[in-house]
């Protein structure tokens, strides 16, 4: 009787294991279930992301942005998305609208501005707020810089809403005004008076991008950093005469001799995380004759390091400027007659300074170099000077995540990239948010054809936006998804 009753209870304990067993392993595909992001049905969101695109571009935003202000407001409500307008000028307005999380993580902020920088109509093949659809790209002035941006950043936020996506943090969406020229109305405005509405731990705004060559995808660059706009101004004094009597003191010989001397100066290299990283990695992928000239441009010896630097500033100078603090004399201005000998004369120098430049000392080696009692150099006065910021962290949360997404949907390396350009993010990061710069891709064949950003033809192919679409919304439930 002993051996039959343990047998029984042995018996029944290995029913009840089974059981569990059964209970545990039907509940964990529903578990895993739960924990992926709900997928949306992308043939009807690239539908409406056409949708909102087009009539983005179709807006004129290059004076005033109210109009598609209001339009993204109006999209945002009828969603169940509560957005408000914040307004320093009438006709010039932020959108903020949040999605609230458990507050289990800080918020992350996703951004596009709504304004554009003028046209030249006459120089179009299609009009410029046409939005014309033509052999796959989109066309018109705002395509690739920020109506992309706006328009992904936008439809993240509907679909986070339509699928109930749970969340760890808030997820704050911000379209502002006057990013290409007057910050004043836009993020300097917001961050000086309503920064708790968009405070957040992580930022994902332009600034980046994708490089196709050939159709096919290179790598990827997230801008973890930029330079700072510091204008300097050149002017020249001499004795004003006849033009008939030249003077050796003739202020525009002299100005034409600084500007000369200071468009043959490249300040010493300044290497940091995000460039080092930056040529290390594209030297992994690049043919092995251009390769050479990545690492070597990293050297510390001179005699390794300038003959590649050369060769950056002859073949590819936008690689050439993540090197230094640049200088480009943009701007001369002198004389009103012909027969007049000007006694004074004035050039613009636009510096982008690395966030680490010394401002005073680098005016010191400005005076050095031109060497001309006869010609004052000093800071612009542009009554709108960006702050220096700090630089997002490689080994955050954020990037890491973003180059996991990175692999995920476009099967490419991700290069952190200090940006030649300045974007919002600055004033942002002054203020301790760790701002990462995105962007779709673009062919590199693009540029030279005159289809780009601030150029006479404008245009992004329709399969890029829909799978930049799909980075936003696969970046932001890796970074805000309730894990």
């Amino acid at each position: 009787m002993p051996r039959m009753k343990n047998a029984l209870i042995e018996r029944t304990v290995e029913m009840r294991s089974r059981f569990v067993v059964a209970l545990v392993a039907a509940a964990v595909p529903a578990l895993s279930a739960q924990s992926r992001p709900a997928e949306p049905n992308w043939k009807a969101v690239e539908d409406e992301t056409m949708r909102h695109y087009q009539a983005a571009v179709r807006v004129d935003t290059t004076t005033k942005e109210r109009p598609l202000a209001e339009y993204v407001k109006q999209v945002l409500d009828e969603n169940g998305i509560p957005a408000q307008l914040y307004s320093l000028e009438p006709d010039r307005p932020n959108v903020v609208a949040r999605l609230k999380g458990s507050g289990r993580k800080r918020p992350l902020l996703i951004m596009g501005h709504l304004d554009t920088v003028s046209v030249d109509a006459s120089k179009w093949k299609f009009p410029p707020f046409s939005a014309t659809r033509d052999g796959g790209y989109v066309y018109g002035r705002g395509t690739v810089d920020d109506k992309d941006n706006l328009t992904a950043a936008l439809m993240t936020m509907l679909l986070l809403k339509r699928n109930n996506v749970p969340l760890d943090r808030d997820v704050v969406f911000l379209a502002e005004s006057g990013e290409e020229g007057n910050s004043r109305v836009g993020i300097n405005y917001m961050a000086a008076q309503h920064f708790p509405e968009i405070e957040a731990e992580y930022c994902l705004a332009e600034g980046g991008s994708v490089n196709r060559q050939k159709g096919e995808v290179r790598y990827a660059e997230i801008q973890t950093m930029e330079k700072i706009p510091r204008g300097i101004e050149l002017v020249a004094h001499g004795i004003s005469g006849h033009g008939s009597i030249p003077l050796k003191s003739n202020a525009i010989v002299h100005l034409a001799t600084a500007v000369g001397k200071i468009g043959e100066w490249r300040p010493d290299i300044k290497l940091n995380e995000t460039t080092g990283t930056y040529f290390r990695r594209l030297a992994a992928i690049a043919p092995p004759e251009q390769a050479k000239y990545y690492r070597d441009v990293l050297s510390p010896d001179p005699k390794i390091s300038r003959p590649a630097d050369d060769w950056l500033f002859e073949n590819e100078p936008r690689y050439d400027s993540m090197l230094r603090t640049s200088v480009s004399p943009n701007i001369i201005q002198g004389g009103y007659r012909s027969n007049v000998i000007p006694s004074e004369a004035k050039a613009t120098l636009d510096v982008r300074m690395v966030p680490d430049e010394d401002r005073a000392a680098f005016l010191e080696q400005v005076k050095k170099i031109i060497n001309d009692p006869a010609v004052d150099a000093h800071y612009a006065n542009s009554g709108g000077e960006r702050p220096n910021a700090a630089t997002a962290k490689l080994e955050s949360e954020a990037f890491k995540a973003l180059e996991a997404t990175v692999t995920k949907v476009y099967n490419t390396v991700t290069l952190p990239t200090m940006s030649t350009g300045a974007t919002d993010m600055a004033q942002l990061r002054a203020k301790g948010v760790q701002c990462f710069g995105i962007g779709p891709a673009t062919d590199m064949e693009d540029g030279p054809k005159g289809f780009g950003a601030h150029s006479d033809q404008e245009r992004l192919l329709e399969s890029e936006l829909h799978r930049f679409v799909r980075f936003n919304w696969e970046i932001v439930n890796a970074l805000a998804r309730a894990q």
